[in-house]
């Protein structure tokens, strides 16, 4: 295959992965979020540091907090170097939480860029080495929310979204991760 074309491939692995990793947090799809990351790799997450399997302990916590998160990714680059296997990955990205009615704080935007080392192992690119920044924060006020209605088909925090039914619509099961 053309080495351009490989490239431009594994640049598309990459990018679903972080697109994988950005709908785990939002549904609260742990399998889905760990399935991101090598066995060994490190996690660098604000106060948190440590292995992928204690950040998915850590972060499930911090998702608890919240009614809802929404991820929305800006500029993903990936940049290779001459192992073909390896490559450093900025994304850059937009987050929005909105916290329990009883504690207000939490409402708040995010600006946030990831720092990932993805390396190719067993035919797959992982990320081996994640660093998140935070780049600002703005806390929302309880009044600028404006509840979707009950009519409206609901967003929901776990394998009752209606992703995994579309999914599942073209037999693809969510549970098996790797084979995508």
């Amino acid at each position: 295959m053309n080495e351009r074309i490989a490239r431009l491939l594994d640049q598309q692995e990459i990018e679903r992965v972080i697109h994988d990793y950005c709908r785990g947090i939002d549904r609260r799809d742990l399998a889905l979020v760990r399935s991101c990351y090598h066995d060994d790799a490190t996690d660098h997450h604000g106060s948190f540091f440590g292995t992928a399997d204690e950040y998915v302990v850590w972060v499930d916590k911090l998702l608890a907090r919240y009614r809802f998160t929404t991820h929305a990714l800006n500029q993903v680059t990936v940049e290779f170097g001459p192992d073909p296997d390896r490559a450093a990955v900025e994304t850059y990205g937009i987050s929005v939480h909105r916290g329990d009615p009883a504690k207000p704080h939490q409402n708040l935007a995010t600006a946030f860029r990831y720092l990932d080392r993805f390396e190719r192992r067993a035919g797959r690119f992982k990320i081996a080495s994640r660093v998140a920044i935070g780049e600002w924060s703005l806390r929302l006020p309880e009044t600028a929310w404006w509840d979707i209605p009950e009519s409206h088909v609901a967003s929901r925090r776990d394998a009752t979204d209606p992703i995994y039914a579309l999914l599942a619509s073209v037999g693809i099961d969510g549970a098996r991760r790797d084979e995508r």
